[in-house]
């Protein structure tokens, strides 16, 4: 029996009403993607007027629907799974150009893998605890990683030696989370001693170091223009602050439990934000207001905007990878197959490919 490639979804929201079109091709090989999207779009367009027309006489509706929104849905499929971590797997990440992924475990080694062929690069050893993060540096040569050892380091991603170890303080805490500059000249980490500290990639020494969190930081990032840093803290806020004065700019308050992961838009303008309050929360960055609240089954534990703004994907606790519209909130997904809870989610670049990394020392790769 042939199977229908769910292609085209189209969201109609009238009143309390909310229709759902879901348009479906065949998979064939002599067609090409392009034509596919060009029949859809003639389908779509006959099937919505003829539908409009039969809506405005039952329904009594005339013409002035607030909005209509047609967006190109992709339906993700598990394309492989990759096993070699002997512990539970804590965070994943893409490559900047998304041909390769790093992956850290509670087993204390750090793993690069080959995104299509699925065969692990390199393993890096040398963390004494828990690896919390890793992430390529914007030109793919160097890891950061950071540990329950408490400490910084760098790895060369060709040799997979490492290259350095960054200069902190000999009664420092847990490092929680690191992240690299858009421009690759600085990390910014966070902690559970609840700082926040800028480091020079370069000579591995601290630049800066903020205060203002009450609890450990467990997530910092740089937007995309490196202008702005966001933290997720235990004390269930969000912080926004100015890199340049190193100012917090806002202050973000609503979630009630530990705020695990928070993430810039690609245009910087909101934040996305995850807890163990079981919500997924966007922010307006300028107003610090907060403009949607969605309900999760279960703690999330990582959030991210896809590259295009408009789609938001999460995981959680009970074992379950989630696609989410940015705008509405509404659930457009659910990718199932991992047994134990995902603690990290990554997509790659051009929004083709998602990463979950799972408690089931599983990675897997959908597409």
């Amino acid at each position: 029996m042939d199977t229908l490639t769910p292609q085209l979804v189209i969201f109609i929201s009238y009143q309390e009403y909310i229709f759902i079109f879901v348009f479906a091709t065949k998979p064939t090989f002599c067609r090409t993607e392009e034509l596919i999207k060009q029949q859809l779009e003639k389908d779509m367009k006959i099937i919505i007027q003829n539908w409009l027309r039969i809506a405005n006489v039952e329904l009594g509706w005339i013409d002035d629907f607030d909005k209509i929104v047609v967006k190109y849905a992709r339906h993700f499929q598990l394309l492989r799974i990759l096993e070699g971590h002997e512990d539970e797997i804590t965070n994943v990440k893409f490559s900047t150009d998304g041909r390769m992924l790093v992956s850290t475990s509670a087993d204390q080694t750090i793993r690069i893998w080959d995104v299509v062929s699925g065969k692990q690069i390199q393993v890096f050893v040398g963390h004494l605890e828990w690896i919390f993060a890793a992430e390529f540096s914007p030109d793919e040569h160097t890891i950061a990683s950071c540990s329950v050892d408490t400490t910084i380091r760098l790895w060369n991603v060709k040799s997979g030696e490492q290259m350095g170890q960054f200069k902190t303080d000999a009664d420092a805490a847990s490092i929680l989370y690191v992240n690299f500059s858009p421009d690759g000249q600085t990390l910014v980490s966070g902690s559970a001693d609840r700082t926040i500290r800028f480091w020079n990639v370069n000579s591995k020494e601290e630049i800066q170091r903020l205060g203002g969190h009450l609890g450990g930081i467990r997530c910092v990032q740089f937007s995309l223009d490196g202008k702005m840093i966001v933290s997720a803290s235990e004390d269930q806020t969000i912080g926004i602050w100015d890199v340049k004065t190193y100012k917090k700019l806002k202050e973000l308050k609503g979630h009630s439990d530990i705020v695990r992961r928070a993430n810039f838009s690609p245009n910087g303008q909101f934040v996305v934000s995850g807890s163990w309050d079981k919500t997924v929360r966007i922010w307006n960055v300028a107003t610090g207001t907060e403009l949607q609240v969605i309900e999760n089954e279960d703690d999330v534990n990582d959030v991210k905007y896809f590259p295009d703004g408009q789609t938001i994907v999460s995981c959680s606790d009970d074992a379950i990878v989630y696609l989410w519209d940015a705008k509405s909130g509404q659930k457009i997904q659910e990718l199932k197959g991992h047994s134990k809870r995902i603690l990290g989610v990554d997509i790659s670049p051009n929004g083709s490919t998602i990463v979950s990394g799972s408690g089931d020392c599983t990675i897997r790769i959908w597409g």
